[in-house]
């Protein structure tokens, strides 16, 4: 589906759970000189205005990135609050970085990011961002088909970051499926998937699906939860994750 615009829920607490943890791969994945490439399947715009009418619509960036103190921000990954002061001259709003902005700022020159989105809006968002990057390729194309059609890359090393909307309730089964095709034909990539936490509790049964499809392989799970109506926590599942995360 194409209703879904992120600019309502940038900066809540999920993208902060989201991003810090892709922020702690991707800063170990680049201790080695060896090069990887970057792959998003909805990469979503790329950066976010928390003062813009739909954030303020939601509240919900007020209730995650605004919500911290200077310390709190100071303790998150390097990379991640690098590319927050970057993006404002070294204030920490009010423009607020996707995971693909992120994974550019911590990326090194030998790297490549191929970022999957196919809302015309996102797209050009994301276009109009990377217009310079020589290390970017966007593909307007649907994004598990296109990182599949991709894989793997002439480096071999590298990360996916699963991360849709799950607007489609058949994500749930979908996703799991996908990353099996993935890991099989791309053995050395390590993955990151997002799921919600919502009331239907559709989470649990992806989970157990996910342990059922990787039963051999060391899968990290990492969660925050709060009471709450809606949304009331995220997880994320990570695949073949570097040593020390």
């Amino acid at each position: 589906m194409l209703s879904y615009q992120h600019a309502y829920h940038a900066g809540n607490n999920a993208d902060l759970h989201k991003h810090a943890l892709l922020c702690t791969v991707l800063q170990i994945l680049t201790r080695k000189d060896r090069p990887l490439t970057y792959m998003e399947t909805h990469a979503g715009k790329g950066v976010y205005d928390l003062f813009s009418t739909e954030a303020l619509k939601t509240g919900e960036a007020a209730e995650g990135w605004l919500a911290l103190s200077e310390a709190e921000r100071v303790a998150l990954p390097a990379g991640y609050i690098e590319t927050v002061k970057k993006m404002n001259s070294g204030a920490t709003s009010p423009l607020y970085p996707g995971s693909p902005l992120l994974a550019a700022h911590i990326l090194r020159a030998q790297d490549k990011l191929r970022l999957m989105e196919l809302h015309p809006q996102e797209y050009a968002g994301l276009e109009k961002i990377f217009t310079d990057d020589k290390r970017v390729q966007i593909h307007k194309r649907d994004g598990l088909e296109g990182v599949l059609s991709l894989s793997p890359p002439e480096s071999r090393r590298g990360l996916v970051l699963i991360d849709p909307s799950y607007e489609v309730k058949e994500d749930y089964e979908a996703i799991p499926a996908f990353m099996e095709k993935l890991v099989r034909k791309w053995p050395e990539a390590c993955v990151l998937t997002w799921i919600p936490m919502l009331p239907a509790g559709r989470h649990e049964g992806m989970l157990e699906n996910l342990k059922k499809t990787f039963p051999a392989l060391r899968v990290f799970k990492a969660e925050w939860a709060k009471p709450g109506q809606g949304m009331y926590g995220s997880i994320m599942v990570g695949i073949n994750l570097p040593h020390g995360v």
